[in-house]
């Protein structure tokens, strides 16, 4: 056992249930449980089910060290072991994950009636989804040692999840079972296609579909892996292009809304300013209305009546703007730009005061500034 494994490594559920083991003995086997899941993938499954059979001479009787027997036996071709340490999991557990390992054993040992048997069961309709399709790659498997081989065929595309473009746990082994199935009923070019699409869902390696595609088809695994590489950075290339277009596309729409922006901003504060700031040195009084001033609310006109002799026009007088901070020049901008023919009607409706700071606004407070007045 390698220096560097731990029982720290053991899922937290599994070491909950060798809880019930003293403390030395729970660690050891532990150990061994994770030295066995190490030499699963090294791909080498006698080195795991050494350690598998140690953990279960000292913890037979623990269901998830049974299950380690089991699964490590069946991946080292010892289906008869493997059937045993299944069905004492089976019982110690309750649980039917591994019924379709178990049916698979069965095939191993020469007995696809049973297997098919355990496909009828009542405990397999309790599986779930992956179960179910696993037991049914079991199942055409069955079929084709008893020499079915359409059946075979037909019972792996009553499954919908074969014709299913996405990646999935099953994908691999399903596509490659198909595949297989193919071949043996004589459809070699149906059987090269889908070993292609089982190699392009097995990316861990699970299946020969690779080597199965290359014996079919005559091309070589590594001109296969060079197209696929080649595909491969070409749309890698593709998508970093457009992302790059993008990107660009984007800062120049952000810095169009930016600019938007700053403007609108210099526009409003170009208003606030010539709405605030009073006139420089002096500001010329603006055109009077026809209607006069007499009835215009009072904002601090600065017109004087001429003489009598003079005619009736009024003399317009220009006010420089005092230094005193505390006077604000008036503003009759609004007056000069109205018509003549609004004077009269306007006049008529602006004797009332203008609201004090705590009223609402005429605009917005509608009639209930008009009650406050």
């Amino acid at each position: 056992m390698a220096a560097d494994i731990t029982a720290d490594e053991l899922d937290s559920e599994i070491r909950e249930e060798l809880g019930s083991l003293p403390g030395d003995l729970a660690d050891l086997i532990s150990r061994h449980l994770v030295a066995a899941e190490r030499a699963l993938g090294d791909d080498d499954p006698e080195r795991a089910y050494e350690h598998a059979k140690v953990a279960r001479r000292f913890a037979a009787r623990i269901g998830v060290v049974r299950e380690a027997a089991g699964v490590t036996a069946y991946r080292a071709g010892q289906f008869s072991e493997a059937l045993g340490d299944l069905r004492a999991a089976r019982r110690m557990t309750g649980s039917d994950e591994y019924l379709p390992i178990m049916a698979d054993c069965e095939r191993g040992l020469g007995r696809p009636e049973r297997a098919l048997d355990l496909v009828r069961s009542r405990e397999a309709e309790r599986l779930d989804r992956a179960g179910r399709i696993e037991l049914t790659i079991v199942e055409s498997g069955a079929r084709r040692d008893l020499g079915q081989l359409d059946a075979a065929l037909v019972t792996l595309q009553r499954l919908p999840e074969l014709r299913d473009p996405r990646p999935h746990p099953w994908s691999a082994r399903l596509a490659f079972a198909y595949a297989d199935a193919l071949a043996e009923a004589g459809h070699e070019a149906a059987a090269a296609d889908w070993f292609g699409r089982a190699m392009g869902f097995d990316d861990a390696g699970e299946t020969d579909a690779a080597a199965r595609y290359s014996q079919l088809t005559g091309e070589s695994v590594a001109d296969i892996e060079d197209i696929e590489e080649g595909v491969e950075l070409d749309a890698v290339d593709a998508e970093s292009a457009e992302g790059v277009e993008q990107a660009e596309d984007e800062e120049i729409d952000d810095l169009a809304a930016l600019d938007r922006q700053i403007e609108d901003e210099d526009d409003l504060d170009e208003l606030d300013f010539e709405e605030q700031a009073p006139p420089a040195e002096s500001a010329p009084f603006p055109a009077e209305p026809s209607g006069g001033f007499e009835d215009v609310p009072d904002r601090g006109t600065v017109t004087e009546p001429a003489k009598k002799d003079d005619g009736p026009a009024e003399r317009k007088i220009e006010v420089e703007a005092p230094a005193v901070p505390a006077f604000i020049a008036p503003d009759f901008g609004d007056l000069a730009d109205e018509d003549p023919d609004d004077d009269e009607s306007d006049a008529d409706g602006s004797d009332e005061e203008a609201p004090d700071a705590g009223e609402p606004d005429r605009e917005t407070g509608g009639e209930q500034g008009k009650r406050n007045t």
